[in-house]
């Protein structure tokens, strides 16, 4: 598995943007690496809690995906500058103060890459 070194973490996240909106978690990645596609979501963990493909939403540039709908024969562009905003459905886990945030999504070209990082809750 590749794993995005610390210091493009704190670039690639959008520190700031853990919320809860209703019953769902939501938080934003920003591409600062360079052009590149998203085969797969594999997983996000929010502190102990574990939300598969099934529970998760991408949304960018206007269109929502399920998870479940990126693949290899369907992946999702994201370009340099893009934004990308996750939609988990449900909240468990969720605390306030510090929360840590595993992301590990499937690219063509690395393989598994796996971004962990922490932000504080933002109620809205």
């Amino acid at each position: 598995m590749a794993v995005v070194p610390e210091f493009l973490i704190k670039r690639l996240y959008k520190n700031g943007s853990l919320k809860k909106e209703g019953n769902q978690i939501t938080f934003v990645l920003k591409n600062v690496l360079g052009p590149g596609f998203i085969s797969g979501f594999n997983y996000v963990k929010i502190n102990d809690v574990l939300y598969t493909a099934e529970q998760v939403k991408f949304i960018t540039q206007g269109k929502e995906l399920l998870g479940t709908e990126v693949s290899e024969s369907n992946p999702v562009s994201f370009r340099l500058g893009q934004e990308g905003k996750f939609v988990l459905n449900g909240v468990d886990g969720l605390k306030e103060g510090k929360n840590r945030i595993e992301i590990e999504v499937m690219n063509p070209e690395a393989g598994k890459v796996g971004l962990t990082t922490e932000d504080s809750l933002k109620n809205e």
